[in-house]
């Protein structure tokens, strides 16, 4: 196993860190250095740039209109973003619809669907989760009925990420109640312009509408609009898990986090503090471990052999390592990291006023986002496929 980058693999990184430095916005890369809330337009906007160049879409291969980089490219390409402060690319259209398409869809499906996604210009949503059927995804109960060249919708989505910016949105549909839940299960693309659907805002815990409801009430979908056969969504959505999961462990932003917490922890004081000193080394040994992992998997690919599917294993360890670095942000921080005022950060505040609590001055910007950040994290460990159940099917791959 070779896990050092060749001549050409080098080379590319330069070209890639060029190119990201001369057109990732720097009012955007501070953001994402400080943690701090990304608009829409923010996070478009990067898509775009990446759209015009051709990699947005990085992960497709050439006949879709991708750049046809081979696993390691890909790898050092999201590095170098990361690492520079880019936005994360919002996966729904690139990164796990597009390859179902790719993969099942039609001709005219890949011609239709295909160029916005890889653009930027068309923002996509899931739907998978609903009330009650979250990891157990296969009892979903949204009900899609044929009525001639149409499916009429109706049911509820929910935490649909980013929903509320959405156009398009690919959802799991019930078609058939005969035989096991997983064989009456249909994947459709919606417009979520369509008459009957709606979209309610959750307000979560850091004070933001990340998530949402979505409804479908009489909602006319043309049959054109089916990926594959009917009753067989059940394997595209296995296939997309396994983008999702892989996409969810992010080994590249664990790297730039990592350098934040240590910024973090200088600037309030804690770094000369041993104790928590060897928490970080605790974290930064566990990034190292799953970077090695990533790279292990890519040395096997670089090698034309076929790696252990460990995408259940990634999202295990990344979701993990997410959770433990906004924690240490806010210990390290301590009473200065709890409040937020969304209203005040909007209107220029920038940590120079007093401290949240009279025995606290300060309250620096890094400050700010960091609440807001631990209480985000917390859903790592349960959204694609929570972690227990993900130790599970690693447990059955490895041991049968």
């Amino acid at each position: 196993m070779d896990l050092a980058f060749t001549a050409d693999e080098l080379q590319f990184r330069d070209e890639v860190r060029t190119w990201v430095r001369d057109h990732l916005p720097q009012p955007i890369a501070e953001k994402v250095h400080q943690g701090l809330r990304l608009s829409r337009e923010d996070m478009q906007a990067w898509a775009k740039i990446l759209g015009s160049r051709g990699w947005l879409g990085h992960a497709w291969p050439q006949e879709f209109g991708g750049p046809g980089w081979n696993a390691v490219q890909r790898h050092l390409f999201e590095e170098e973003c990361a690492l520079a402060g880019a936005p994360r690319v919002v996966p729904f259209g690139p990164v796990m619809v597009a390859p179902v398409i790719m993969a099942f869809g039609s001709p005219e499906q890949q011609r239709r669907f295909l160029p916005g996604i890889a653009s930027g210009e068309v923002w996509w949503s899931q739907g998978y989760s609903e009330p009650g059927s979250g990891s157990d995804l296969a009892s979903l109960k949204t009900r899609a009925e044929r009525r001639g060249d149409r499916f009429i919708v109706n049911g509820q989505k929910t935490w649909t990420t980013l929903g509320q910016y959405g156009d398009w949105i690919f959802c799991l549909v019930r078609t058939s109640l005969e035989g096991k839940p997983q064989t009456g299960i249909s994947f459709l693309l919606i417009d979520m312009k369509s008459p009957g659907v709606s979209v309610r805002p959750i307000r979560l815990l850091d004070g933001e509408c990340e998530v949402n409801e979505v409804w479908f009430d009489q909602v006319e979908v043309p049959a054109e609009n089916l990926v594959g056969e009917e009753n067989k969504g059940w394997t595209y959505a296995k296939y997309l898990l396994g983008h999702e999961r892989t996409n969810i462990a992010d080994v590249n932003r664990a790297k730039r986090e990592l350098e934040r917490l240590k910024r973090i922890a200088r600037a309030e004081g804690v770094w000369d503090d041993w104790r928590f000193r060897d928490q970080i080394a605790l974290l930064e040994v566990d990034v190292v471990a799953l970077e090695m992992l990533v790279l292990r998997v890519l040395s096997a690919e670089r090698a034309g052999k076929q790696s252990l599917d460990i995408a259940g294993l990634l999202k295990i360890r990344g979701s993990e390592i997410q959770q433990r670095y906004t924690e240490l942000m806010m210990l390290a921080a301590g009473p200065s990291a709890l409040p937020l005022i969304h209203e005040a950060m909007e209107a220029g505040w920038q940590g120079d006023q007093a401290g949240p609590l009279p025995a606290f001055p300060g309250g620096a910007l890094h400050c700010a986002p960091l609440a807001p950040n631990y209480f985000n994290m917390r859903k790592t460990t349960i959204y694609g496929g929570s972690n227990e159940v993900q130790r599970n099917i690693v447990a059955q791959a490895l041991l049968g």
